[in-house]
């Protein structure tokens, strides 16, 4: 069983910095990708940042020089750095792997059950 859990938010200024992680665990054999998505009231979930196992990187228009996305591959984490933080960055903030859980697995996608992060103005 594999099991994402994103860690780091919360209530922060307009302004203010904060940093989330997610860390995979459980049978793991290989991840290809891992990002974040983030689901604000009403609305769909967005895909905030993405990177690949190589270190490719790739962000929502909204957040580019904002906000960076790291990952550390030996503890099959993933960071979201967030600064200068927006009301509009209100939303619960969700964690997706890319992985293959055994040699003989296909990639699937998992996700994290989400971490709020509340920006007041």
């Amino acid at each position: 069983q594999v099991q994402l859990v994103e860690s780091g938010g919360g209530l922060v200024q307009a302004g203010g910095s904060l940093r989330l992680s997610c860390a995979a665990s459980g049978s793991i054999f290989s991840i290809n990708a891992m990002g974040w998505y983030r689901q604000a009231p009403g609305k769909q979930r967005e895909l905030v940042a993405a990177i690949t196992s190589g270190g490719s990187t790739n962000y929502a228009d909204s957040v580019k020089g904002r906000f960076t996305i790291s990952r550390d591959n030996a503890k099959n984490t993933v960071y979201l750095q967030m600064n200068s933080l927006k009301p509009e960055d209100t939303a619960v903030y969700y964690c997706n792997a890319d992985l293959r859980p055994r040699m003989s697995s296909p990639r699937m996608a998992y996700w994290g059950k989400g971490t709020l992060l509340t920006v007041s103005s």
